[in-house]
């Protein structure tokens, strides 16, 4: 048996509540790709609090507590700023929050650049305080030897090459990557390099389209793609993104509802009650028993 929280409505606090152990592996995950196919693409979404990850846990293969939380949750400029401690804070709700999918957390940008050994004791740190499965970086052929460093010592690894966000300042914006001759060739070699060392999956973002099937043709392990091809091995999208949380998106974020629209009807409503003295109301008051 293994334990997980479940969140008491009654009360919005969580409550131990022992689950049969079902989640999904590393290994399972890597072996959804045979032969150069998978059949059944991987489906995965962000997350950040435990629960988000009930709501998203029966539908995903993986969820993906990312660096991205420092502009969703906490209204960075940008990932730069995000520390191992929230990342580890946040990837340890989900991890409470889940059964069914591998969890995946962030390495944030300083915590694993400067060497193989400092990467390995910040990805230590992270699964070890939240109980995520494995860790996701940046960087291609630069950051090989660091993943296989990581896989040789238990700590399974997903990569991640083409727009990388960490990167931004020398990238100079999140413009599509992949357009020159060089830098479609240098992504593929970098996906290469990645699976050469032991990654169990490569997110591909922000990269053509060609190129982007190109790199997934390349590689034995399953890519994953953000604004990258439908051919790609599995899909993530940042969550509030596809739920219309943001007036502004990524061009490749398909809007499946507009929830912040929802939201504002919502509270409006709330506040005009609130304002006319209408709520609460006898249901939602403490009566004197009759």
């Amino acid at each position: 048996m293994s334990t997980t929280f479940q969140l008491d409505t009654s009360t919005s606090r969580a409550n131990p509540t022992p689950a049969p152990v079902r989640r999904l592996t590393v290994p399972r995950i890597r072996a959804r790709k045979k032969d150069g196919v998978t059949e059944k693409p991987l489906v995965m979404l962000t997350a950040y609090t435990a629960r988000q990850a009930q709501l998203l846990d029966a539908h995903c293969d993986l969820l993906l507590v990312g660096d991205s939380l420092g502009q969703v949750i906490y209204g960075l400029p940008s990932t730069v700023p995000v520390t191992l401690d929230m990342m580890a804070n946040h990837a340890a709700a989900v991890v409470r929050g889940s059964y069914h999918s591998v969890v995946v957390v962030d390495m944030p940008f300083g915590a694993y650049e400067a060497s193989k050994e400092q990467a390995f004791e910040s990805a230590a740190r992270l699964l070890k305080d939240s109980g995520a499965a494995a860790v996701k970086l940046e960087g291609g052929e630069a950051m090989a030897e660091t993943v296989a460093f990581l896989n040789q010592r238990g700590i399974p690894v997903m990569g991640h090459v083409g727009l990388t966000p960490q990167a931004v300042n020398v990238l100079g914006g999140y413009a599509a990557r992949g357009r020159s001759d060089a830098e479609a060739d240098k992504i593929v070699s970098d996906a290469k390099a990645l699976d050469e060392a032991g990654a169990f999956a490569i997110v591909i973002e922000g990269v053509v389209e060609p190129i982007a099937i190109e790199a997934t043709k390349a590689v034995s392990c399953p890519t994953i793609g953000i604004g990258a091809s439908a051919q790609c091995d599995g899909q993530v999208l940042v969550t509030e993104d596809m739920l219309g949380m943001f007036e502004r998106v990524p061009r490749f974020v398909k809007r499946y509802e507009e929830i912040a629209g929802i939201i504002d009807k919502t509270v409006a409503t709330y506040a005009e009650e609130v304002r006319a003295r209408t709520f609460p109301g006898e249901e939602q008051t403490y009566q004197p028993k009759k």
